[in-house]
């Protein structure tokens, strides 16, 4: 990161890349906790997870705060503008990741009142897909490495055609047995919830890449989703 003649920005852009590492730090734990809800039938993790997201929340109000002061004092040019933008956006991401592994959580609390459902066990593995997406994009992060940036950016696919896989194996056990719709309802949400936390991965690798580069992603982000087009056809 250059230095500037201006001592006390440079203050200020430590203390917003740290508030977005804090905050990076705070989400991670969250989703690492709410799949582990999960996988354990564990309300008390839930609940801690869904509380917990308060926590987020102010976080990125001070995020927002310091950008609005930066950008209104410091009137910052090319890569330092990126960089106060960058972290907005970023903010913005994290907290809405937050906000996904709260929901998770409040379905694993109504999951657990039902009898576990077999297909339970493929979304704890899409999560930890996303876990590690999301670890490798925040040390991205702080590492402003474009470079891994790019490689995260490039796993979204993985992440789309696991939940397509699931996606239609819940399907399939609905239409199987009435009594696994509740359930498989529950684990539909969660595993979409759990594709949107990649998505959002997906965009802080973007946003990224262009506050270090200067150049947007101009590829076509790649898809593997195609649960729209999903037809189970019932057994005879």
């Amino acid at each position: 990161m250059p230095t500037h003649t201006v001592k006390s920005f440079d203050e200020e852009l430590k203390r917003l890349m740290n508030l977005i590492s804090q905050m990076g730090g705070l989400v991670e734990t969250q989703v690492q906790d709410c799949i582990q809800s999960l996988a354990k039938r564990d309300s008390t993790i839930a609940e801690r997870v869904i509380q917990g997201d308060l926590k987020i929340d102010s976080l990125e109000h001070d995020v927002n705060d310091l950008t609005v002061r930066m950008l209104a004092l410091r009137q910052p040019l090319a890569e330092d503008l990126r960089r106060v933008v960058g972290a907005l956006k970023i903010s913005a991401d994290l907290e809405r990741i937050g906000d996904y592994a709260a929901n998770i959580s409040k379905r694993s609390v109504a999951l657990n009142q039902v009898p576990p459902a077999r297909p339970a066990t493929g979304i704890p593995r899409m999560g930890r897909m996303v876990q590690q997406i999301l670890k490798e994009v925040l040390d991205a992060y702080v590492e402003q490495d474009a470079e891994k940036a790019l490689l995260v950016w490039r796993r979204d696919e993985e992440v789309d055609e696991m939940y397509t896989s699931l996606f239609r194996e819940l399907l399939t056990y609905m239409m199987e047995d009435p009594r696994n719709i509740t359930p498989c309802t529950h684990l539909l949400f969660m595993a979409k919830n759990i594709e949107r936390i990649g998505d959002h991965a997906t965009n802080i690798a973007e946003t990224l890449y262009y506050q270090v580069t200067g150049r947007p992603l101009t590829a076509e982000r790649p898809k593997g989703d195609t649960s729209a087009f999903t037809v189970v056809e019932p057994e005879n």
